[in-house]
């Protein structure tokens, strides 16, 4: 172990540090932020990104993926906790449980190895619900950042809120809000050039992403120069003492029944953004990400949170990509960060009290409609009608109903186009190409037919969704070739074969046979003849099985060639 440290010490123990208190400057004001996003007071974003990140480090697998309060999870649990709120329980406490909840939910995950779930939430699904969560929570942002007392996560909540508030806004707070939203776009654009000219690339790079702290510092110190608060402008107000208590969330199970429905979309989106971030940055440091230590991390970070006063927690692309650029080595820079973060707050707590919220607003806005890329639905568009038609449907419910209805309609959607395409799988004719042992579609390709012979291609697995077609799908080609003798099917794309579609490969075989029409297979692979070995199908095929599908066609009078 001593031999380890020494090791570490002078190969990753600089750039680690550096590193963390890079990220700790940037996580101070988010954490802040999307604590006060999420309807929980801002130490609740503090301790959220201390102990969280250092079992992290200990325990997931990515060495620079940053875990603490994000922008979607803090939407989703403002969404989640809003209803038992109207029952008088404090915000805090079902926080905790809904991050014990979703803690939990990651963990037998990770037990049973479910990893696979995230492929519940398509790329499609993604895109439009990290579109519509962008929305809905810069929507959510604006009356802050304005100074109206409206409230709301949906755009008709917010509408509606202040519509009936009356209240435009506030002119000082406004003022503190777009005059920050103004600096951050700014240094969002400008800040990496201007900073190139003195400074390396990547010491530019890695020092513009640290802008918001610099505006934050600057709303701080024109709050406290103009006596804002007493102007009206909505400070983030005096901290509590720095103090971390460990305790168990709130052991009500009606709490925990309630907030469950809301856990389980939250512990997958969770899940799947922070493996995306891994595996995104992981990719480019030429790194691997184990998926089922990540749902491990992801589960004792959460938990952990919940010990801890803190609030669900997920991955952070922004973060992540900052700590990379600025040369983290090892996970051991997420435990520093926590550290540095834990000691800025015992300083800063005084400071932080006269932040105007107006400025966590803007610093919110410009974070998520940063990530935000427009051009995946043009890019959808051109590729496929119903997956971009998808997008928007999940972008829209997100803004205008809420983030669990579009998750869902997300999933039901993505399991509906699935079923529709292998309901109807491509089965192409092929016919030869030249004098080579070539087979392609005749449709697309010079490829000439054998006489008597008609060669499909199923390119597709054979399953209950589309194994009733099989049969229809010969008999149109049997419909244009009435001197056909023998059937070939080329199998090299079929992956697997269920029950429903050995039935039907039997009821094709008995019709072609009435017809005094044999059936052939050609390339079949191993697993798919097991299952069809498994299904006693040499008691009534009596056709040929070919190794290659030239052998097939060059099999004319079935003794083969």
């Amino acid at each position: 172990m001593i031999e380890k440290l020494r090791a570490y010490r002078g190969a990753a123990l600089r750039d680690d540090l550096v590193a963390a208190f890079i990220v700790a400057i940037l996580l101070i004001p988010q954490s802040l932020a999307y604590a006060l996003l999420a309807g929980l007071p801002p130490q609740v974003g503090v301790y959220a990104s201390l102990l969280p990140m250092a079992v992290y480090a200990a325990l997931g697998s990515s060495s620079v993926n940053s875990v603490g309060p994000v922008a979607v999870v803090a939407l989703l649990t403002a969404q989640a906790i809003a209803p038992v709120l109207a029952d008088g329980t404090p915000a805090t406490a079902a926080a905790l449980v809904l991050a014990a909840e979703a803690g939990l939910l990651l963990g037998a995950a990770a037990l049973f190895r479910l990893d696979a779930l995230a492929a519940l939430l398509s790329t499609p699904v993604l895109h439009g619900f990290s579109t519509g969560a962008a929305l809905a929570i810069s929507l959510s942002q604006l009356p802050a950042l304005l100074g109206s007392p409206a409230r709301g996560f949906t755009a008709p909540d917010v509408i509606g809120s202040w519509w009936r508030a009356g209240v435009a806004g506030h002119a000082l707070t406004a003022v503190f809000g777009l005059g920050a939203l103004a600096l951050l776009m700014l240094a969002r654009r400008h800040a990496r050039g201007l900073l190139a000219r003195w400074l390396a690339p990547a010491t530019a790079s890695v020092l513009s992403r640290c802008a918001p702290l610099a505006v934050v510092a600057l709303g701080i110190g024109a709050a406290w120069a103009l006596t804002a608060d007493a102007r009206g402008v909505a400070l983030v107000g005096a901290l509590p003492p720095f103090a971390l208590h460990l305790a168990l969330p709130p052991l009500d199970a009606a709490l925990w029944w309630r907030l469950l429905p809301s856990a389980v979309p939250l512990a997958l989106v969770t899940f799947v953004s922070s493996l995306a971030v891994s595996e995104g940055l992981a990719l480019r440091r030429r790194e691997q990400v184990d998926a089922r230590r990540e749902l491990t991390g992801l589960a004792a970070a959460d938990l952990v949170a919940a010990c801890s006063s803190g609030m669900p927690i997920g991955g952070s692309f922004s973060r992540g990509a900052l700590n990379a650029e600025a040369g983290a080595r090892t996970r051991a820079s997420g435990a520093w960060a926590a550290l540095l973060m834990a000691l800025a707050m015992l300083l800063l707590t005084a400071p932080l009290a006269w932040l105007p919220r107006a400025v966590l607003a803007a610093s919110i806005i410009i974070a998520v409609m940063g990530v935000v890329e427009w051009r995946a639905f043009a890019e959808a568009w051109r590729y496929s009608r119903g997956e971009c038609a998808l997008m928007a449907v999940v972008g829209l419910l997100t803004l205008m109903v809420s983030s669990e209805a579009a998750l869902a309609a997300g999933v039901a959607l993505s399991i509906g186009l699935l079923l529709q395409r292998s309901a109807n799988p491509h089965v192409a004719r092929i016919g030869r190409v030249g004098e080579t042992e070539h087979y392609r579609n005749v449709d697309r390709y010079d490829a000439q037919s054998t006489p008597g012979v008609l060669a499909l291609r199923i390119d597709e697995s054979l399953l209950f969704t589309n194994a009733r077609r099989l049969a229809s799908v010969v008999a149109q080609h049997l419909a244009t070739l009435p001197d056909t003798r023998r059937v070939v099917l080329l199998m090299s794309p079929v992956n697997a074969i269920d029950y429903s579609a050995l039935e039907a490969l039997r009821a094709l075989h008995e019709v072609l046979a009435e017809r005094d029409i044999r059936l052939d297979l050609s390339e079949v692979k191993g697993p798919v003849l097991d299952r069809l070995r498994a299904g006693a199908w040499d008691q009534w095929f009596q056709g040929r099985v070919f190794l290659s599908h030239h052998q097939g066609m060059l099999d004319v009078d079935g003794r083969g060639p």
